[in-house]
């Protein structure tokens, strides 16, 4: 069974001083890099998410979202860090992109699924950001999707450290 890793919105504006910066991700670097370059010297397909919003952005606290404006397409916030290593096979895919849709899942664009069972992928390896929410929606569509999913630790960070919702979502990926 051929596998892939995602990568969850290894963006600016999550990281450390961006607009909506989840928890110590400095140090989340490294562990991802590592996991990138694993699958890259193996050939296997490593796929990035991101979002990718709108300025006027249902999610946004000026929209009556929850959030303040982060990630908006073309920006500097949306670009991946800086350091993040991109190998030659790779995928990026966008969500959140229209106005009026929010979404935390890698899965809630259009022919993901479809398309990695198409390549024969029926594995999948997760990192990123943010634990409590689009690693845990990710990882819930790729299971909702017949793939076996599995996130590493090590390489993910939460917005909000010993939440309720961060313990919640670690709790689900050791049961799985």
């Amino acid at each position: 069974m051929r596998d892939a890793l995602i990568v969850v919105d290894m963006q600016r504006d999550f990281c450390t001083g961006g607009a909506l910066a989840a928890h110590a991700t400095d140090s989340l670097i490294a562990p991802v890099n590592a996991l990138i370059t694993d699958y890259g010297r193996a050939d296997r397909l490593v796929i990035f998410s991101r979002d990718w919003h709108p300025a006027d952005h249902c999610s946004f606290t000026q929209q009556g979202g929850q959030w303040p404006v982060h990630c908006v397409a073309g920006t500097e916030g949306a670009e991946f860090h800086s350091t993040l290593l991109i190998p030659r096979c790779h995928l990026v895919v966008s969500k959140a992109t229209g106005a009026d849709q929010d979404s935390y899942s890698a899965f809630d664009g259009p022919g993901l699924a479809a398309l990695l069972k198409n390549l024969g992928i029926g594995s999948l390896a997760l990192c990123g950001i943010a634990t409590e929410y689009c690693v845990l929606a990710t990882w819930q569509a790729a299971v909702d999707n017949g793939f076996e999913a599995v996130v590493h630790t090590g390489a993910i960070r939460p917005v909000a450290p010993g939440s309720e919702e961060e313990k919640q979502a670690l709790e689900k990926f050791a049961a799985a």
